[in-house]
C-alpha cells in the first residue's frame, strides 16, 4: 500500500481509520475540503458536487452532521466520498472491516462503490489475510 501511494502521490485517495474526518467540521465540509484545497474550488461551486455525491449514497440527510454524530457506516461512506473528490482518484481502502466492524461481508461496500464508480478511476482494498472469508469469491 505504501508503494502504491508513493508511486501515485497526486491521485492516491486513502480511506482509512488512520486518516479520520475533521471532528469539528460538518460532513459537507470534510468532503468539500478536498476540492477546495487541491483545486482551489469555491464553496458555492463544490457544495452541489458534494450534495450530489451524498445523494447517490442516500446520505444527503447527514450533510450537516459532524464526525462524532455519525455511525460507523456513515463515517466510512463520508471517508469514501472525501477520497473520490481527489481528481482522477485511485481509491485505497485500508481494512474496511476495521471501520465497519459489524459487516458480515464486503457486498455493502461494493454496492456503494458501484453507485459512485464514475467518481474514481480505480479502487484497491487492503486487508489482513484472516479477513479473507468476508470477501467471498474475491478471495479465491
Amino acid at each position: 500500500m505504501r508503494n502504491f501511494i508513493k508511486n501515485h502521490p497526486q491521485q492516491a485517495a486513502l480511506v482509512s481509520i488512520d486518516i479520520p474526518l475533521i471532528s469539528n467540521q460538518s460532513v459537507l465540509m470534510n468532503i468539500a475540503l478536498i476540492k477546495q484545497y487541491h483545486e482551489n474550488m469555491p464553496t458555492a461551486k463544490v457544495e452541489p458536487i458534494v450534495f450530489n455525491a451524498l445523494q447517490r449514497l442516500n446520505l444527503e440527510n447527514i450533510a450537516y452532521k459532524r464526525n462524532p454524530d455519525l455511525n460507523n457506516e456513515e463515517r466510512f461512506f463520508v471517508m469514501l466520498l472525501r477520497a473520490v473528490m481527489v481528481r482522477n482518484a485511485l481509491v485505497i481502502i485500508d481494512r474496511p472491516f476495521k471501520i465497519i466492524p459489524h459487516l458480515k461481508n464486503i457486498d455493502y461496500i461494493f454496492q456503494a462503490l458501484k453507485n459512485i464508480e464514475d467518481l474514481y478511476v480505480n479502487c484497491n482494498i487492503y486487508d489482513y489475510e484472516w479477513m479473507r472469508e468476508k470477501y467471498g469469491e474475491l478471495s479465491k
